[in-house]
């Protein structure tokens, strides 16, 4: 009886031992990629917005009804075209008062003079009171006092009736008509008509942070420094301009004006950019990223962003190692290139980082690597390469 108890829990055992190794958990399953080694030019970048090289908004200076509209919304002007007329009737009829009224003021004024003719040979030899002479000089002088008057009163009047035709004053896109024919405008504001932009040179202001302009000033001095010109001025930078639809603007730009201070709110300068733009292809309003290249790194080791975890300010990516086990390696990172991320240690060509699952691994793990291609933009490219393969590497 006691032997096959024995006997019993033998077999028991060995069933148990059995189960276990049938029943280990399989390999953790994950992509990796071999990091990508390449020259890449390094940039600063910065989000900015366009506008025209000149922003005029031209508005009525006077009060009156809109008489006519004469120009195609949204097309080019030339400086000095009839953009709208306001009706002159009064204005006209103001002018022709003003004028009157000069008139009668030369009349009074020639009048003046004379009798001033008149009274000096006389008061001369006593043959009037020397009085009468005074009161003609300063008759004389009010009067001219009077013509001077008048005249700035029919200048005004001929300056408003000017402002009832509105051309543009300077060269431009021409945007919508604010106004239509009989409205009335000027009435205690100067209402706004329309807006003319320059939009060749199209302008971009952007807000570069504080760090990205030191970066750029002092890649210039480098550049001075090793060509021993003279210091150009800051409108010879080489800039690019991408817009909304990810395309690169034809023409690069250079730097218009930048800001006296640094605002201490934002941390940020701001800048202000000059692109040819002969196609009008940029309007303004819309927002381009702007990128200045400030270094070229020969030999850069890059890796997706999301092949880097961040744990209180460290960097690290999951290296798999021979044997196909995790090494958790602190890294360096520099510059971020599209969804590449430079990394300046930490990091050699030829090894293999964990891409997808790295929130998964831990340091030692032992894992089944998935080799996948990593594109120029940092995109995962699956291959059809077996783990076995990959293990092998």
């Amino acid at each position: 009886m006691i032997l096959h108890t024995i006997c019993v829990i033998a077999i028991v055992a060995l069933a148990g031992c059995g189960e276990d190794e049938s029943s280990a958990p399989p390999l953790m399953s994950v992509q990796v990629a071999q990091v990508i080694e390449r020259d890449v030019p390094i940039y600063v970048e910065a989000v900015g917005q366009t506008r025209g090289s000149k922003e005029v908004e031209i508005r009525a200076r006077v009060e009156g009804f809109v008489q006519s509209v004469d120009f195609a919304e949204g097309t080019p002007v030339e400086s000095g075209h009839l953009l709208f007329v306001i009706d002159p009737n009064q204005f006209e009829a103001a002018l022709a008062q003003a004028r009157g009224i000069l008139a009668e003021a030369e009349a009074q004024h020639a009048r003046a003079t004379q009798d001033v003719a008149r009274y000096t040979p006389l008061a001369a030899k006593n043959a009037i009171p020397r009085q009468d002479l005074e009161t003609a000089v300063a008759l004389e002088r009010a009067a001219a006092a009077g013509v001077d008057a008048a005249r700035a009163s029919a200048r005004r009047a001929e300056i408003d009736l000017g402002y009832t035709r509105v051309t543009a004053p300077v060269s431009g896109l021409a945007g919508k008509a604010e106004v239509k024919v009989g409205n009335l405008v000027g009435r205690g504001e100067s209402t706004l008509l329309t807006t003319i932009s320059d939009i060749d040179p199209i302008h971009v202001r952007v807000a570069f942070a504080e760090r990205d302009y030191l970066t750029l000033v002092r890649k210039r001095l480098r550049d001075i420094k090793e060509s021993g010109d003279v210091p150009a001025p800051p409108d010879t930078a080489n800039i690019q301009m991408a817009l909304a639809d990810g395309s690169l603007h034809l023409h690069k730009g250079k730097v218009f004006f930048v800001d006296r201070a640094v605002d201490t709110r934002t941390g940020t300068l701001l800048v202000e950019l000059e692109f040819p733009n002969p196609e009008m292809i940029v309007r303004p309003g819309q927002f381009a990223r702007i990128r200045a290249a400030v270094d070229f790194r020969k030999g850069a080791i890059l890796v997706p962003q999301r092949a880097v975890a961040e744990v209180q300010a460290t960097f690290n990516v999951a290296v798999v190692a021979a044997g196909d086990t995790i090494e958790m390696r602190p890294v360096t990172p520099g510059v971020r290139v599209g969804s590449l991320w430079v990394i300046d240690s930490g990091l050699r060509a030829g090894e293999r980082v964990v891409v997808e699952g790295l929130q998964k691994v831990q340091r030692g793990m032992k894992v089944q690597p998935t080799v996948v291609e990593i594109s120029e933009t940092g995109e995962i490219q699956n291959t059809s390469q077996p783990a076995a393969a990959a293990a092998g590497h």
